[in-house]
């Protein structure tokens, strides 16, 4: 890689000791050090609303500002009832406004589903990747990053005390500042 690449982490939920908020912080410390993570907030943006494409809410520009300049974004998400939580998906439609302005478009992207359940939030992390194919998103798809068991998944500490699940999540940083670097458009 040449160049240090800033990733923009967008954390699904609110709660702050969530299992997906520990799981962001676990990656930016497994990270290849040619990528710097930094969680971007999303707990403070009004509902999207078309009428604000006029005049938005200070938090809107705020967030789209963080967002802009990131050379690529990572997902970490929990299913709610199959899908994306509201929070996450406002954040995206925020992000998207107004048409033909998105912050999101061309960004290398990737998507890390954590939950309780077994099966590591899959309808979630597929429900997000149809959101992103639109956005012009290129999404890594492999390896796929479902992340189930979260409840006995972390230290005291934030840390992953699971070897095998934090040998995987470091393989999946390697493999997307790859990504990063494969889909990035050349600069002439």
């Amino acid at each position: 890689m040449s160049a240090q690449r800033t990733i923009a982490v967008i954390v699904g939920s609110l709660r702050k000791d969530s299992f997906n908020r520990k799981m962001a912080k676990a990656l930016a410390a497994l990270a290849p050090e040619a990528m710097k993570l930094t969680i971007v907030e999303i707990g403070d943006l009004p509902l999207y609303n078309q009428d604000y494409d006029t005049a938005s809410p200070p938090q809107y520009a705020a967030f789209r500002d963080k967002i802009r300049p990131a050379d690529a974004v990572l997902f970490v998400t929990p299913e709610y009832n199959r899908s994306v939580p509201g929070v996450l998906k406002n954040a995206i439609d925020v992000g998207s406004r107004p048409y033909g302005s998105s912050v999101w478009n061309g960004k290398p992207c990737a998507v890390v589903s954590v939950s309780p359940g077994a099966i590591g939030g899959f309808g979630a992390n597929h429900h997000l990747r149809q959101s992103l194919m639109f956005l012009n998103m290129p999404a890594m798809a492999q390896p796929e990053a479902y992340i189930g068991g979260a409840g006995d998944l972390f230290a005291e500490d934030g840390a992953i005390k699971v070897e095998a699940t934090r040998d995987f999540m470091k393989k999946f940083m390697t493999a997307f500042a790859a990504w990063i670097e494969t889909t990035l458009p050349k600069k002439t």
